[in-house]
């Protein structure tokens, strides 16, 4: 069995009411918990909340709010692991042990249930591997990447700045959507950006951090043309 977890705080100082403001016609969250459903993966779709108002948007929306998180893991320096492990362990003390399980951020408007997919996929297969999560690559080589100082404009990394792009090693960062788990390598101390995650790599067009408002323009009118060009194809 699988279960999701989306953690969703009702507080956000930089965009108030983050979780559940309207995004392209319908609460942020929706989009989350909707690709999660779309997937067909999961016997429970949990939502990680403080919030009431969280709480009652996520229902509509078909998830399950089984419990309101605990006030000391519900500030704005409490990690995620913290919280996706709280959501396990709640699970296997009052329904049962998860096989696997996903946390899925509430700010993923771009998630796709075929990523999903391929991210257990790729759990199942490499039985050695503990977690498998979202990743994209840099638009830009980072080993060109320069950095201003007193003494002006200096590379970061001299022995590649002359470099052509094509001579560099790709690098990837985190895309925040979504990390699957096996459930006893959540719960262990093993560190998910380590040798125990595979990649599941994304296009850049589908993956926008959202912690801004000025993300969120970005986000919304990135989403707009995305579905735009859906519906001409």
């Amino acid at each position: 069995m699988n279960i999701a977890i989306i953690p969703a705080r009702g507080g956000s100082k930089r965009i108030p009411g983050k979780n559940i403001k309207v995004f392209a016609g319908k609460p942020l969250i929706a989009y989350s918990i909707d690709a999660a459903k779309a997937s067909g993966l999961f016997d429970k779709i949990i939502i990680s909340t403080d919030s009431e108002d969280v709480a009652e948007v996520a229902k509509a929306y078909g998830a399950e709010v089984p419990f309101i998180r605990p006030h000391e893991l519900s500030n704005d320096v409490v990690g995620t692991r913290p919280v996706t492990n709280h959501g396990i362990k709640y699970c296997i003390e009052n329904f049962y042990k998860p096989e696997f399980c996903c946390c899925i951020y509430a700010t993923a408007p771009f998630l796709q249930a075929k990523f999903l997919q391929q991210g257990l996929d790729y759990l199942k297969q490499q039985s050695d591997k503990s977690f498998a999560f979202s990743v994209t690559s840099f638009p830009f080589p980072v080993q060109r990447a320069l950095k201003h100082t007193s003494e002006g404009v200096t590379p970061m990394f001299p022995d590649s700045i002359t470099k052509r792009s094509q001579d560099l090693e790709d690098a990837f960062h985190d895309a925040g959507q979504f990390y699957w788990g096996r459930t006893d390598g959540y719960l262990s101390n093993k560190k998910i950006f380590s040798q125990h995650s595979l990649p599941v790599v994304l296009p850049r067009h589908l993956v926008q951090d959202i912690d801004t408002p000025e993300d969120w323009l970005r986000a919304e009118l990135m989403y707009q043309a995305y579905v735009k060009g859906q519906k001409s194809e």
